[in-house]
């Protein structure tokens, strides 16, 4: 038995403590407890009514953060025909969000930490009420540009506070399982609400009410949270000896921010990634995230990404497994929703019925992952989930083309046999990952890291999704350039279609790499346990008590 790492505890117990502390058993730790806690109402929340509103404020957030990515790609086109937004522009409302929340997360953890989830939280979700307002009245593009930012701020700040809120509150067990299926659920169906409302706001209605409507819906959204969020919650008060790791955040912010601007606006360059000021930003980039590892791992006392948070066996496996899944999920979306409009014609309406299947099987995903995280070790829920991955991508991959003359296959028939179960495989990819990791990750980690692994988690998704769509759009580019090599003139180009496929087909082995990472996890059932604090401390009374009986029968020889 080893004595966990805290301050004037270090190291291991000698044999004769090992000894004593084996017949030492915890009696406020009894099986039946701890079953009983796992499934129970936790006692801060001092009534139902208040765990729902509680649990809907958080999951509500999430839903919130993903309405204002998705939708948004739908109104693009007509919001860039209104602002008179030139091309080499258009993608920068659609990405800035992503770019200040992935740099922004680990500094606003470190605050959740120091001042309380709640208090982080409700400023996030208040945030984004006023600058998806203020975003409805933009007249130029630079406007709207620093809305979007901002909406970037708020989703920084209530991601991390929001997991921190939720692991703090509930133990491990089948009620945290269902709370945290719920979470991810809500993902899925807010990324599927998102393209709803754009549809509906670009096809029958002014563009502008798209941010109104997410306006009102988070506004609703505060008001729940500042009503049911306890006060009084444990760990919400702050932990004041934390500090600001300003080295860390000198270095961190603007490598993320420099390196997610190379890899989102690549493509967009005027020279694509030739362009100087594309290679240059990356190396700067990549420069200050190598500064940061040092700073982190031998500088700083109080690091932002501490070294404890890696510490769980397969942890390591695990975060590079979720950066390359991510990049699936993020290839998935980017590329169907192009290949819907551009290559088989949908409307903005018929894509977004298109993406049903994706919020319907997250909702029903939701329900039965209460009933099985417990049961079903989560090795085996990771691997179906890689299974989900590889298949949604395989299905785009392979499908085939139509030619318009009646001897391929009809749109419907596409559609059956390619995009729907592509879209259930998807949602069962990303909705079984995204809850069983966090599950494991905040089970695995102290009160005080909460908010810290929920920015790890969400840093993961978006650097994810940046990178690899990075990764796609030069794959893309150099495609497309060693056609025009081949030379054949405009009959020679590369279609839409073709450019699409390569990106599959990226996806297809990404998948693969995925699906065999997950496969060598040793994640267990989430059945109920004690949190790890308790395991801490308990472990920390054994060693005491082993010490003791040691010493004493030392002193009587």
């Amino acid at each position: 038995m080893t004595r966990p790492n805290t301050p004037g505890n270090e190291g291991a117990l000698t044999p004769d403590e090992n000894a004593y502390a084996s017949d030492l058993a915890p009696d406020e730790f009894s099986k039946a407890e701890i079953e009983r806690l796992g499934r129970s109402r936790p006692e801060v929340l001092s009534s139902a009514i208040v765990e729902y509103g509680f649990v809907a404020s958080i999951i509500l957030s999430m839903m919130m953060s993903e309405f204002f990515v998705s939708g948004f790609n739908i109104v693009l086109p007509t919001v860039a025909d209104h602002l008179n937004i030139p091309d080499s522009s258009r993608t920068w409302p659609a990405e800035v969000p992503s770019l200040t929340t992935a740099a922004l997360l680990l500094p606003c953890a470190r605050l959740s930490d120091r001042y309380g989830g709640r208090i982080v939280f409700l400023f996030g979700i208040s945030w984004l009420v006023v600058w998806s307002l203020i975003c409805g009245f933009s007249q130029n593009t630079n406007m709207l540009i620093v809305c979007r930012a901002m909406q970037g701020l708020s989703t920084a700040s209530f991601l991390p506070a929001g997991m921190s809120l939720l692991g703090q509150t509930y133990r491990p067990g089948p009620r945290k399982n269902f709370i945290f299926s719920l979470y991810g659920a809500f993902a899925v169906l807010g990324f599927y609400i998102g393209i709803a409302i754009g549809a509906l706001t670009a096809q029958l209605a002014d563009w502008r009410w798209y941010f109104w409507v997410g306006a009102i819906l988070a506004f609703a959204n505060s008001v729940i949270g500042y009503l049911t969020i306890p006060k009084n919650l444990s760990g919400q008060g702050g932990d004041t000896a934390l500090a600001m790791d300003w080295w860390g955040l000198c270095t961190i912010v603007p490598g993320l921010v420099l390196v997610i601007f190379a890899f989102t606006g690549g493509s967009g360059a005027p020279d694509g990634w030739r362009t100087p000021y594309v290679y240059v930003t990356l190396l700067v980039g990549v420069l200050f995230l190598a500064v940061a590892v040092y700073v982190e791992g031998w500088v700083a006392a109080q690091p932002l990404f501490p070294a404890e948070l890696f510490r769980p066996k397969g942890m390591k496996r695990l975060t590079v497994a979720l950066f390359c899944c991510y990049g699936v999920f993020g290839l998935y979306l980017f590329y169907v929703s192009y290949y819907l409009e551009t290559v088989l014609h949908t409307t903005p309406l018929q894509t977004a019925a298109w993406f049903t299947p994706m919020a319907l099987g997250g909702i029903f995903l939701a329900l039965m992952g209460g009933l099985v995280l417990h049961l079903i070790p989560g090795r085996v829920l990771m691997i179906i989930s890689g299974l989900g991955y590889l298949l949604s991508m395989l299905l785009v991959a392979l499908l085939p083309e139509q030619s318009g003359d009646g001897t391929t296959p009809s749109t419907s028939f596409l559609y059956w046999a390619y995009v729907f179960p592509a879209m259930l495989c998807s949602t069962i990819g990303v909705d079984i990952t995204f809850n069983v990791t966090n599950v494991f990750i905040t089970t695995s980690m102290p009160a005080r890291l909460q908010a810290t692994a929920g920015a790890l988690i969400n840093t993961l998704l978006y650097l994810g999704i940046a990178f690899w769509l990075g990764v796609a759009e030069l794959a893309v580019s150099q495609a497309k350039e060693a056609r025009e090599r081949q030379g054949g003139g405009e009959e020679n180009s590369m279609s839409p279609r073709e450019q699409y496929k390569i990106a599959f087909w990226l996806g297809v082995g990404l998948a693969a790499l995925t699906l065999i990472l997950f496969s060598t996890l040793r994640i267990g059932q989430a059945s109920s346990d004690m949190t790890a604090d308790e395991k801490a401390q308990l472990a920390e009374e054994l060693a005491a008590q082993a010490r003791a009986r040691a010493e004493a029968e030392r002193t009587e020889k």
